[in-house]
This record gives C-alpha cells, structure tokens and sequence, in this order.
C-alpha cells in the first residue's frame, strides 16, 4: 500500500484535498447541532428534572443575567434608573430577546434587589438556546448594558450566551499548539520541508475528524465539548504518528536507501507501529462506553473518528507526501554531507545513548528515585473531589465572573446555584417549614403548585461547589424530606453536578479496569511477555495518580491558578478522570509500543535482557521525547481555548504525557526492566502456544541472504581498549570468509557495544577499526546461536 502511494502520490493528495474540501463544504452546509444531553438514570436530580417537566415546561430559551451595583445611594434611585431601565427597554426590543425581567417591576422586581439596596440583576431570556443565539445579538445585549454605566455604577453580565462572546476566536488553541509543534519539529529535523510533513498529517487528520463529528452531530446526540477533545487528541496524535514515520523514513536515506525504499520500509515497519498504537487509542476511547453515561457517548465518536481519521492520514497522504519531497526530507546540510561522505552507518550515540548506559550501571537509585517523584505528586489526589466547573471559576478580569461575584454578595453564595425540590404529594408546608429549619439554607420559596406538582425553591448559604452545598442535598434528602412526608426529589443544576459526579465515581473503578485490562492483552499478545503488560500496567496508573495529583494541586487547591489566567479553584470536573484516563492510556501505549518492539527485537536477537533494554532505549528515547514535547505543547494551547473544561483537561494531559514520557518510559520504566533481568520476556509454554502472533514492528531486511534465510544468528560485544574503556563510534564490519562482501556494518555505542546479523552459520571475518587506535580483524564461526565476541582496539597497532 506503501509503494502504491509513493507513486501514484497526485492522484492520493488529490484524493484527500477533495474530500477535506468536500466535507468542510457539506458541514458548513448543514451546520451544528451538538447536545449536551446528560442522562443521569435512576438518580433524584433526573426524577426531579422529569416532574418539573411534566408540569412546568421549560422555556425554549437560554436565561442570561445583567446585574449592577452601586458606589453610592442605592438602585432605587433615579439616577440609577434613569441610566438602567433605558438599556433594559433596549435589550427587550432587539429580535431574537422573548423577555426581560427587572427588578422595577413593581412587587414582584423587589426581590431582584439586594437587602442593603446596592445591588439588583435582570433576567434577559432569549428565544433560542445559548448556543444558537446569534453572537452579534450576544454583542448587542453586552454594550447595550455596559453602555448604562457611569463612575459609581457597575454593569456586568452573566450566563452561558454571555459566555460565548468571551471566549477567545475558534481554533485559536489549535494554531498556537501548531505553531508550537512546528518550532519543535523544526528544531528536531532541522528541515522545513521535514517539519511541514507532521503537521499537514495532523491539519488533514483533525480537519476531516472535526468535520465528520460536526455532521454526525445531526444523526446522534454529541456534545459540544467534544470537537475541542477530537482537535486535542488529534493534533497530539496525528503529529506524534508523522513523526515516528517521518524519523524512520530520514534514517533509511541517511544510509543510502533509495527514498521509495526508503518510504516502503517506514510504513511496514513503524506505520505497523502506528496502526497498532492508533487502535489501542480507540480501544482505550471506547472504554468509555462501560461508564453508561450517555454524556460521553458523542465525545467516544467524535475522538476516535478524528484519530482513525489521522492513523489514516499517516499511513496513505504521509507516503504520497514522502515522494513529492525525494531527498528533500533531509536539510541541505544532510543532503550535502549524504553526497560527500556516503550512507551514514546506523548508531546511537550522543545524550541518549549515554542516558541509557547511566540507567544499565545504576538501576536501583534511578527507580528509586523516579518512583519517589511520582508518590509525591500523586499525593494530593487523596483530596481529590469530582464535581462541576460554573462561571465562579472564569478567569477574575471576565465579566461572567465578576456577574457571578456581584449576584454571591447581594444574595449570598448559594445565590448562583439554587436547588429545587420538586413535590407530587403530601404536605408541602410541612415540608417547606422543614427545610426552613435545616442548617445551610439562606431562603424558601414555593412556587404556585401545576398539575399536582409543587417546586420549592432553596437558596444554600454556601456557594454551588462547596462541600456543606453538597451535605445540605444529602441532609433534604435522606431526612428532611423522609420526616415531612412527602413524595419529593431534589434537582437543579448544583444536584445534577453532585450526581453526575457520583455515579462517575462509583463507575470508575469498573472502567479503570476495563482500559487496564485491554492494555494488558495488547501488550501480551504483541511482546509475548506477562511481565512487560504488568509492567506497563502498574507504570499506567502511577502516571494517572501523579497527573492527577498536579490537576488536584492546580485546580481544586489553587496553587498559581490566578497566576496562569486560569480562573478560580474548584472541584474537578467529574467527566474529567474517564476522558483523561482513556487520552492518557492510549497516548501511553504508544510510547511503551514504541520503547519495548525496539528492545524486543534486539531481546530475540541476542537473548541479552541488558543489551536490549540499553539499545532500545538509547536508540527510540529521543523521538519519544521530542514527540512528547509536542504533545505537551499542543495540549497546553488549549488553556487558551475559553472553555473551562477543555483548559482543565489541556492542563492535565500535558502534565500526564511529560510525566509518562520523561520520567517513567525513559527512567523508570528500562530502570524497572534492568532489575527484572531475563523474567521481562518469561512467558508460559501453554500461553505461548495458545497466543496468536502479531508482528508490531517486523526487522527490516539487511541483505540478499538475509532476505532469503533471515539471519540464522548474530555476533555481539564489547569494543574495549587496554585499560578496559569503551571505544565508541569504532566501526564494526562483518565480511564473508575471504572478505570479500560486506555482509553488515555497525558503529559502537557510547559503551562500546556492537550487533551484527549472520545469514547463516558459518566462518566470517570481522573487521573492527576506529579513530586514533589500531584496527583488528579476525576469523569467526557462528554456530545456531548468538555468538558473543569481545575485542580490544590498541593504539597503532594492527591485528589481522
């Protein structure tokens, strides 16, 4: 399929052009129809939300709140109303306004203002929904109000269509994540033509996703949080992906593949990768699907849709793309040094290489110590309380928050989060009076009963998000409402949030264990190990706890939240831990894929657990970091996205995918490994024979005969000099018996270490050389196994 891309690269570019074009036509055709639909079964908010229906039909739409304060006098005054009640006939009279409520409306406006008089709000109800109002009716609305003040008198708006109008330009976020990634890149490769590749990957694989879920919003309910998560998932995704490939694909240049070669081999080799990294993604997003929660059904479809969407991009568009460019993927300076010196040899050497050998000599300190790390980020997660953001956490300087701080001082905290406690039978005075009398409740209101059904409306003294709201829900309903004898719920948004957050709480355990154990049958049947998925398995949830520990630190604590714009504390969102926890398990499989095939194809080569830990880290830990680099730049751009949970969830994934890219796949986890010795690749026989095969990344093939036979064996060892010091970038050649045909060519590695494919058993001579010392060639003879072979370079001497 490769090959096939390669050359017939027009008709492939064409072929995605027209359909991005295609689908970005017909979407914008048709336009949105998200729905946030949350449905909560079986809870007292959702029976509540089901009474009220019944009786009350709701308003078709969005309700959104001017208030206003005064320096001096009260908002009785005329002139306050003078500038006031103008700017309220005005917003009344726009198209698109069905009513405003204010509070001089004789006596039923009176309880709009505040008890010391400084303080009154308007409620302005809209005829559509939030998200479909017009933003230049939102506009007007906003100067219309803002244009009523004066020194002394504060105008401030609030509500989910105000909030609109806030938030920075759509796909703000993106571009700079992408100009980020881009810098990387660009400073990874050193090639503009090297860096455009990825991202063109990811601007195709996240443009049809967004797309795609945009129209399938018209076929089945997805909310509108998730397109932000599908462009979060699928920029991080679509980069990483053309990264490995493109990496791959450079490193067969250098050694003088020709490019369509030099492509064919990527894509069989890392695009395997890739499309065994993208499943375990999707497999990781569906597993959202055991919370039942019919909330995150639309955010599964619209984030797998955007990632098979990318896995596509990289595996047809990314070979297509690979032979517009030939050589050119290379920079100028490669190019030029490619011309004059000839194909590179393949080595590791540099920081990595030295890293992994540090890991290989102290094992134990460097567990220890990256485990330590983790603990003590992972600590505040025993804190950890799930619940809902609302417009108390905006950042101080919008006009949402400060609405929602005027409202909590004129009619106290539980002001912006009422509850309702809905009655169809019974007593409802004595229930009234019961609530009256509990502790934490500022006010009571009974609405005139409809249909048999009375809502009683209770203002908490504290605010929505606090823990006494939430102990107050369950006081009304385990004994307030028991005592009065009524048949009575409790809904409201506050309620809702509670419930939500604890039916997510008490389907997490079942939903960790699902991902968790998909991982672990991934991991076994693709490295033939129980250890490894175990190992993986345990490193999984150590990165969960400490990510989730920082977002405690950050988001519930505070600690530099109002220093990074970010808004007012409060309780994670209880959505929060099954998204992030699906994103962090398949972004984490992709980096343990990507680490461990390396060190188990060198692990069946040489059956050495030491030289395969060292070889696959010192020679897959740069491009898992640079490609982690990336994604933490992506993720954190969405801080700038002016949605809440997004901010939140940028935040957490950055932190998540630092941590698991740089501290668990490159210390902890080869650390661990290096412990463990020869039982990382210990599996059972019965296992082994009962477990279908699954090549992730095969070999790449060397030569004539070791494309005909495979290579039968290898020769491996250490290139020292007298004292016993490694030698590194000593060149290692195998020959045939007389010679003359270089069968395969390696330079050393900071610790001196070499690897060599045999074809067959037989004689062979090798040939070892290296800058400022002597040269040594000498006859072999490789049997069935692995034939380990030491050498010792003197200076100046030549040893045949």
């Amino acid at each position: 399929m490769a090959r096939w891309c390669y050359r017939h690269r027009l008709v492939v570019l064409l072929l995605w052009v027209g359909a991005l074009f295609g689908m970005g036509f017909a979407a914008s055709a048709a336009g949105t129809n998200y729905a946030n639909v949350f449905s909560l079964p079986d809870t007292d908010s959702k029976k509540a939300y089901d009474l009220m229906e019944k009786a009350f039909p709701a308003r078709a739409g969005d309700t959104d709140t001017v208030v206003w304060k005064t320096d001096g006098g009260t908002v009785r005054d005329d002139a306050v109303r003078r500038r006031i009640e103008p700017a309220l006939k005005e917003i009344a009279g726009m198209a698109g306004v069905g009513d405003v409520a204010g509070p001089y409306a004789g006596d039923a406006g009176a309880a709009q203002i505040s008890r010391d008089g400084t303080i009154a709000y308007a409620q302005v109800t809209f005829t559509k929904q939030a998200n479909e109002v017009p933003k230049e009716l939102i506009e007007k609305v906003v100067d219309a109000a803002q244009g009523a003040e004066q020194s002394g008198l504060r105008v401030e708006l609030g509500g989910q269509a105000i909030q609109r109008v806030q938030e920075p330009p759509t796909g703000l976020a993106e571009m700079v994540g992408l100009a980020a990634a881009a810098i990387v890149l660009f400073l990874a490769f050193g090639s503009l033509f090297a860096m455009l590749l990825p991202i063109a990957i990811a601007v195709f694989g996240v443009g049809m996703g967004l797309f795609g879920t945009q129209l399938l919003s018209h076929t089945t309910d997805i909310p509108d949080l998730a397109p932000l998560l599908a462009s979060l998932i699928g920029l991080g995704v679509g980069i990483d992906y053309a990264l490995f490939i493109v990496t791959r694909h450079r490193k067969g240049v250098l050694r003088g593949l020709d490019p369509e070669d030099s492509a064919v081999t990527a894509l069989n080799t890392s695009g395997r990768a890739v499309l065994f990294a993208g499943g375990t993604v999707c497999i990781a997003l569906a597993g959202m699907l055991v919370t039942n929660l019919r909330f995150l059904d639309g955010v599964v479809i619209g984030t797998s849709l955007t990632v098979v969407l990318s896995v596509l991009a990289a595996t047809t568009l990314l070979p297509a793309l690979l032979g517009f460019l030939g050589p050119r993927v290379l920079s100028r300076k490669q190019r030029r040094r490619l011309a004059a010196e000839g194909p590179e040899a393949e080595k590791a050497s540099g920081p990595a290489a030295r890293w992994s050998g540090t890991v290989q000599r102290r094992p134990r300190s460097i567990a220890a110590l990256a485990f330590a790390v983790m603990v003590v980020l992972a600590l505040p997660v025993l804190s950890l309380r799930l619940g809902a953001t609302d417009q108390g956490n905006d950042d101080s300087t919008t006009t949402t928050r400060q609405a929602y701080d005027l409202l909590a001082e004129g009619f106290g905290p539980g002001f912006n989060g009422p509850l309702q406690v809905v009655a169809s039978g019974g007593d409802t005075a004595a229930l009234v009076r019961g609530i009256e009398a509990t502790e934490g409740v500022a006010r009571v209101a009974a609405l005139p009963p409809a249909q048999g059904v009375t809502v009683v409306q209770v203002v908490p003294t504290t605010s929505p998000q606090s823990r006494e709201t939430d102990d107050l829900i369950d006081t009304l309903r385990d004994r307030v409402i028991p005592q009065a004898g009524v048949s009575a719920h409790v809904g409201g948004v506050t309620a809702v949030s509670k419930d939500f957050a604890t039916v997510t709480g008490d389907r997490l355990p079942l939903f960790v264990a699902t991902i968790i154990g998909l991982g672990f049958l991934l991991l076994l049947v693709a490295f033939r190990s129980l250890v490894v998925p175990l190992t993986a398995a345990v490193m999984n949830l150590v990165a969960a706890a400490a990510s989730f520990g920082v977002l405690v630190a950050i988001f519930q604590w505070g600690w530099g939240l109002e220093l990074l714009g970010l808004g007012k504390e409060g309780p994670i969102n209880a959505f929060l831990p099954v998204i992030m926890l699906s994103l962090l398990f398949g972004l984490s499989m992709d980096y343990q894929v990507f680490l461990v095939s390396r060190m188990h194809e060198e692990w069946v080569h040489t059956r050495d657990n030491a030289r395969a830990v060292r070889v696959g880290l010192a020679e897959t830990s740069r491009v898992i970091n640079s490609a982690a680099l990336i994604m933490v730049c992506v993720f954190l751009a969405f801080v700038l996205s002016g949605d809440a949970g997004a901010a939140m969830a940028g935040v957490g994934l950055a932190v998540a995918v630092a941590l698991d890219a740089f501290i668990l796949r490159t210390a902890l986890v080869p650390a661990a490994m290096h412990l463990l010795g020869d039982s990382n690749w210990w599996l059972p026989p019965w296992l082994e024979k009962r477990l279908p095969h699954l090549a992730v990344e095969p070999a790449e093939e060397r030569s004539d005969a070791s494309a005909a036979h495979g290579p039968a064996s290898v020769v491996h060892g250490f290139v020292r000099d007298t004292e016993g010091d490694p030698v590194p970038d000593a060149a290692v050649t195998l020959l045939s018996q007389g010679g003359g045909r270089q069968l395969d060519h390696v330079t050393t590695l900071a610790d001196g270490s070499y690897i060599l494919a045999v074809p067959t058993p037989g004689m062979y001579l090798l040939a070892v050389t290296a800058p400022s010392y002597g040269s040594s060639a000498r006859h072999v003879s490789v049997g069935e196994g692995p034939l380990v072979q030491d050498v010792e370079l003197r200076e100046g001497e030549v040893v045949g």
